[in-house]
This record gives C-alpha cells, sequence and structure tokens, in this order.
C-alpha cells in the first residue's frame, strides 16, 4: 500500500521556481574527489527514484537498470496510488531484485516528487507530465541529485527559463543531467550530423521535418472526478500539462534540427488546428501544426506533424544543403549528393537509445565528469513552443517575442477540485503573454 500524504497540499509553483538565485558553490576538485558529487563513498550502488509511475516512467526505470550493474530502485512516487501500484507490480516482474521499493518509499500525492527526493537516492528519474518538470528538477537539483529528465521538459516560457536557471545551478554543483532525447544517442544520426558539420552536403540552406502519425490514448472521465484529477489522468490533452503534440511529441524532431543547425530558430510562422479530435474528451489541444522555421543565414525549416487516424505516416528529417541532403530516419540514415551519389550511409546498429541514455548518465556519475543537458532541452522545447504559439495567435513570432513573453501556463497551486477548462486556441484572438489562471506571470526578460 503506497503512504498517501499530502493529496491536497497547495504548492505554489511561481514561489518555487523564483526562489533564491543560483548559490554559486563551484566544483573543484576537491569535490569531485571527495565522493559527494557522485553516489556514497565507499559503495558502487547507485540508488534510484522514480517520479511519474506511467508507461515512460516505468520504462525508464526498467532501462536504468539494464543500463549498467549496480543500479538499484529504491523510491517511486505518483500522483495517484493506481499508477503507482501498477509500476511496481510490473517493475518487480522484470528487474526483480534491483527493486527495493518498500512501503515506506512508495509516495502519492502532488508532493511524492519530495518525498522521493528525500529518500536518500542519488539519482531520480523525472517522467511527470512535462507541466510539472521545472518544479521537480530545481528540486533535485537543489538537494544534490543527478537527474534524468523525459522531454519535453516544459510547456511555456517561465517553465523553460526556470530549467535553463536550475541546469546553471546544476553545473556549480557538479552533477549530470541527461534528457530523453533519443536521436542524440543513436549511431546513426551521430555519425550522419558529424559530417553534416563536416561540410559534406555543404552549406546548409533548408531542411524538412515530419512527424505525422496516428492517434495516441484518450482518458475518459469517470464518475466523480474532480476537473484537476480528469485533466492530469487525461494530461496529453491539456497544453499546461503537456505542451501540446508539437511540444511534447514533435521536440524530437526540433532537437534535431536544433542540434543539426547547431542554434535555435529566430523566428516561426504557423498554423494549425483541430480537425478531428473536436469532442471536449480531447481537452482543447490542436491535432495538427504547420510550421516555417527561419534559423541563421535565412534556411527555411518546414515543420509538420499531426495525430489523426487513418493517415499516412511520416516521422523523418531531411536536411537540405548546398551540395547535398541527407536524410535522418528513426531507422537509417544517408547522405547524398544532388545528382543522387551516395556519400554517406547508416543504417541503426539496434542500439536501444531509451538505455544509452542511462548508460551515458550512469558513466558520468561514476566517472567524475558531468553531463549537462539541460539547456539544450530547454531550448528544443521552447522551439516547439514557438511553433504553438505561432499557431494559436496566428502571429508571425520572433525568438524574441516568445523569449520576452508572459507565458506561464501552470496553475500557481496544485490541489484536486474545480479547474477551468481552457479554451480552445483561436489564431487572431488568442494572445502570447497569457496567464490564464488569473494572475499575470513574472517578468523573465
Amino acid at each position: 500500500m503506497a503512504t498517501e500524504q499530502n493529496k491536497t497540499t497547495d504548492l505554489s509553483r511561481r514561489d518555487f521556481l523564483k526562489t533564491s538565485a543560483v548559490t554559486t558553490l563551484g566544483v573543484s576538485a576537491g569535490l569531485l574527489a571527495s565522493g559527494n558529487f557522485a553516489y556514497a563513498a565507499g559503495s558502487d550502488t547507485l540508488r534510484v527514484g522514480l517520479v511519474g509511475c506511467g508507461g515512460r516512467g516505468t520504462g525508464a526505470a526498467r532501462d536504468a537498470v539494464v543500463a549498467a550493474d549496480g543500479i538499484e530502485v529504491v523510491a517511486m512516487g505518483d500522483l495517484f496510488e493506481d499508477r503507482l501500484d501498477r509500476s511496481r507490480e510490473a517493475l518487480g516482474q522484470e528487474i526483480g531484485d534491483a527493486l527495493k521499493v518498500d512501503d515506506d518509499h512508495a509516495f502519492v500525492g502532488f508532493n511524492a516528487y519530495q518525498q522521493v527526493i528525500d529518500s536518500d537516492v542519488d539519482i531520480v528519474i523525472l517522467a511527470t507530465p512535462p507541466g510539472f518538470r521545472p518544479q521537480h528538477f530545481r528540486a533535485c537539483v537543489e538537494a544534490g541529485k543527478h537527474v534524468f529528465m523525459e522531454k519535453p521538459v516544459s510547456v511555456d516560457v517561465a517553465g523553460s527559463h526556470a530549467i535553463i536557471e536550475a541546469g546553471e545551478m546544476a553545473k556549480e554543483k557538479g552533477l549530470s543531467i541527461v534528457a530523453g532525447t533519443l536521436y542524440r544517442r543513436q549511431p546513426s544520426f551521430v555519425e550522419a550530423v558529424k559530417r553534416i558539420h563536416d561540410g559534406m552536403i555543404g552549406e546548409l540552406v533548408g531542411a524538412q521535418e515530419y512527424y505525422m502519425t496516428g492517434p495516441i490514448w484518450l482518458r475518459s472521465r469517470k464518475p466523480g472526478m474532480s476537473d484537476m484529477e480528469w485533466q492530469c489522468r487525461n494530461w496529453y490533452y491539456f497544453t499546461w500539462l503537456s505542451g501540446d503534440h508539437i511540444v511534447e511529441q514533435f521536440v524530437h524532431n526540433l532537437d534535431v534540427i536544433n542540434w543539426v543547425f547547431q542554434g535555435k530558430p529566430e523566428s516561426a510562422i504557423a498554423m494549425g488546428g483541430r480537425i478531428e479530435r473536436v469532442d471536449p474528451s480531447y481537452g482543447h489541444i490542436y491535432d495538427h501544426f504547420s510550421v516555417e522555421y527561419v534559423y541563421g543565414g535565412g534556411a527555411r525549416v518546414e515543420a509538420k506533424c499531426r495525430q489523426m487516424k487513418e493517415v499516412t505516416t511520416r516521422v523523418t528529417n531531411r536536411i537540405v544543403g548546398t551540395k547535398g541532403v541527407a536524410e535522418l530516419h528513426p531507422r537509417h540514415s544517408m547522405l547524398r549528393s544532388h545528382d543522387g551519389t551516395v556519400l554517406f550511409e547508416h543504417p541503426e546498429p539496434g542500439l536501444n537509445a531509451y538505455v544509452q541514455e542511462h548508460t551515458d548518465l550512469i558513466a558520468s556519475i561514476r566517472n567524475g565528469q558531468p553531463i549537462n543537458e539541460a539547456k539544450q532541452i530547454a531550448v528544443s522545447t521552447l522551439t516547439g513552443v514557438l511553433g504553438r504559439e505561432s499557431a494559436y495567435t496566428g502571429q508571425e513570432l520572433t525568438w524574441d517575442d516568445l523569449h520576452n513573453a508572459d507565458l506561464d501556463l501552470v496553475p500557481k497551486t496544485f490541489a484536486f477540485g474545480a479547474m477551468p477548462f481552457p479554451e480552445v486556441a483561436l489564431p487572431g484572438k488568442t494572445k502570447l503573454n497569457r496567464a490564464p489562471w488569473g494572475q499575470k506571470a513574472d517578468a523573465l526578460g
């Protein structure tokens, strides 16, 4: 039985995110040598805590154990007891003795993340809906924990700035932070991007990005569910929790394009809407987006994503240079000259990138060589937010427009009960600067 505490605790997100400025600790040779940087001195075992026990969180905990010897899952937390119990049962079957979560370290409620952090863990896996990620990440860093956090890492401008700030604190503390951007750990992508950067297809002039798939799960509202419980259980369909699918799912491709172009977009003009998902059970997110991003030098990237039934699917990345074209696909990468000559080809060898993420994180901790991907994934998340907000508002937006926007979509406090149902964004009427929960967000500059 999970320990059920603080189910109705009001937690001030904005106060939490704007707490004290980064403490300058400095990562000295003495700190690294002390052993406190990595894990408990005198032990080769790393203790993992899981926050967010859905399918991705359960998978991430399993992947961490598979990734290296000496890994134990010792604490788990979720907003809902039924989900925690299912995850705990599944992990017991999948990782056996590596699961060491007793009833006193199985937590439920809005404060479960803090209870996991306080459970003498070395690594925290953050796999809740991304609207909660900035608060949870900051708490991990303040407590000196290494972090694996699923993509995306926020849903708005306020959260992304909070991730970047906490990431800088993590650098000062010598913590390792790894994000769930799989393509950066797939050999076919790594080798192809290296050659793109080396000039194999010449100067980059444009790209086409696609994440066009079928629909995902839908969780119906049960009798007696409060607004908050239903939105959290059906979280994908609410922008304050998921960021919409252009952020939650398409971030993989947007991260690739930022990686390839070695920077962030300068502007975006987009459109999107709801054609198929018009019933209120689908919340208020869109089911398709089409965005033109402009990168340095005027390079234009066409980025398209959709989630619809019985449609042609396409998930790939096509980068165009003055000398050739690169096709980066989840199972195969190829670079060709414009006359069709194959310059480079690399089928994906079958390495499990889900596991490799944790292998890299664990190795960095044990070797005392921190990885920090916080800013990288925050910028890729904001790239999705830029496209979404251009579509939602109907306006062409620059990066600076977004960076300076008063955009904070997550409620100030979390508690089960009544919760406003956000309206579907209407281009031409929806505004960029908005904090829809009744109070203006802090200026982020």
